[in-house]
């Protein structure tokens, strides 16, 4: 990207200006070396959300931002309903609600390596993993339905987990106001058979020990500790929510001539809040939220199980569960039409971001109001993994929101151009790492090497004021989709 394009406001915030249809700013927050890397799309792709009806404050990018479909992914921007805000499928993503959780395992690192291989492949055994893969569950209709109200309190009244996890997930674990009747029948067919699955692209479980605290208070806060061993689980809605963003899609472009709605780029499609076709997605989405939930609730149990055979000791108590692709709706202080900054119902579009709540917030559990939400960022299968804690700070500039990862810095097919699968694998075991995945091909496209510097793009997070370092993992067993 041409640093030419922005306005430096410090090291690590720029400014776009708005020009031509954009109704607000749009701002990077990223340092010089990361903004000379981010592919020349994000620029286009963020002034292009700005120009969308009833965006306030300014459309944002996270130090991980990267090309995507209409939004780019690390893209976050906030609609008012009552300024003729709109709803996106593409702000969204395809991969409704995919996000992480950490769970704390009460062992430290010797813990564990006697028994690696017989662990990583319990787990390999145990977790399915890869594309198309099935689990031991399958819905009926009305199991569904239930599901996609229930999230993973739904799960959890099925014997997935217990009632203490929900207090460690965003929205208790259930997404309010999901609709399973605005979700086709298609997505749910596509999800009766993939629940408690990984799924595939860059989703994982992965078995890590704590090795830096950069936080000690946060950190105590939280239950982490130096040599800690932790598991973190990244995955989302699966078929169903991409088939949810499939089937919204495209009606949101059918519908916006008939809405006053001037794309400026087809996956940009959108809808009103207030209209029919908005209120409709939005209750699928957040069915999508629920899946999504449903299916890590679903995968800690079975983690559980695993643990249990292995290493029986271990209690697995959940540290938190953040998504990083939805729309949810919420109060923050955005400044209208010149007027001083009052807090304003607001739907947050987050793709590829996490929400990062500071200290005090009403949803936080209370053992968390003095530290701030956990932020879990995922590193890259090779990389470390980042625990930090939002800041009250981040709320009127990005909305409460934090980076999500390391962010690509190639496409999959780039990547299976430069890595072989089997040597990526081997590498990494020389480096004490064990990687266990159905496809080769899929290790290769998830090299470490095809991301940005984790380390680079929390420093950039911390420095701009979106969360600050409370720890960093290190990846001892990875079970990659």
């Amino acid at each position: 990207m041409k640093l030419a394009l922005l306005h430096k406001l410090s090291d690590t915030v720029w400014r776009v200006e708005p020009h031509g249809p954009m109704r607000v700013p749009a701002l990077f927050f990223a340092d010089e070396a990361l903004l000379r890397d981010m592919d020349a799309k994000v620029y286009e792709q963020l002034c292009n959300v700005a120009s969308l009806p009833g965006i306030v404050g300014a459309a944002c990018a996270m130090p991980d931002a990267h090309w995507g479909y209409g939004f780019p992914i690390g893209g976050v921007a906030a609609f008012d309903p009552d300024a003729g805000g709109v709803i996106s499928a593409g702000g969204v993503g395809f991969d409704i609600s995919c996000g992480v959780r950490t769970l704390l395992t009460g062992l430290k690192r010797n813990d564990i390596e006697p028994v690696k291989q017989r662990l990583a492949e319990h787990l390999f055994k145990h977790i399915p993993a890869g594309l198309g893969s099935t689990g031991a569950l399958h819905l009926s209709p009305h199991a569904m339905d239930a599901m996609l109200k229930g999230g993973a309190g739904w799960a959890v009244q099925q014997g997935f987990g217990q009632e203490a996890d929900l207090d460690r997930i965003e929205e208790r674990g259930h997404m309010a106001g999901a609709e399973p009747d605005k979700v086709s029948e298609r997505a749910k067919e596509r999800q009766k058979n993939e629940m408690g699955t990984l799924g595939s692209g860059n989703h994982y479980l992965e078995v890590q020990s704590v090795t830096a605290l950069y936080d000690p208070a946060s950190a105590a806060s939280y239950g982490l500790a130096i040599d800690d061993v932790v598991i973190s689980i990244h995955c989302g809605s699966r078929g169903l929510g991409h088939q949810i963003g499939t089937d919204y899609l495209k009606q949101m472009v059918l519908a916006a001539p008939r809405h006053g709605i001037d794309l400026p780029d087809r996956e940009l499609a959108c809808a009103p809040l207030d209209s029919d076709l908005g209120r409709a997605y939005l209750g699928a989405m957040r069915a999508g939220i629920n899946c999504a939930l449903a299916n890590r609730q679903i995968l800690t149990h079975l983690t559980r199980q695993a643990f249990a055979h292995i290493l029986p000791q271990a209690r697995l108590d959940l540290l938190y569960d953040v998504s990083h692709n939805t729309c949810k709706e919420e109060r923050h202080a955005v400044a209208a039409d010149g007027a001083n900054a009052h807090p304003r119902r607001l739907f947050v579009h987050r793709k590829g971001a996490t929400r990062a709540f500071g200290p005090g917030h009403a949803s936080l559990p209370a053992e968390f109001r003095s530290a701030g939400q956990p932020v879990i960022i995922g590193g890259s299968m090779g990389t470390a993994s980042y625990i930090l804690a939002g800041r009250a700070s981040t709320d009127g500039a990005a909305f409460a929101s934090a980076c999500h990862g390391a962010g690509r810095a190639m496409s999959r097919n780039q990547a299976t151009k430069q890595w072989q699968g089997g040597k990526v694998v081997d590498d990494l075991a020389r480096r004490g790492i064990l990687i266990r995945s159905p496809s080769l091909r899929g290790v290769a496209e998830e090299a470490p090497g095809a991301y940005k510097d984790v380390g680079g793009v929390v420093d950039v997070a911390e420095t701009a004021g979106l969360a600050k370092k409370v720890a960093r993992l290190e990846p001892l067993i990875c079970i990659k989709g």
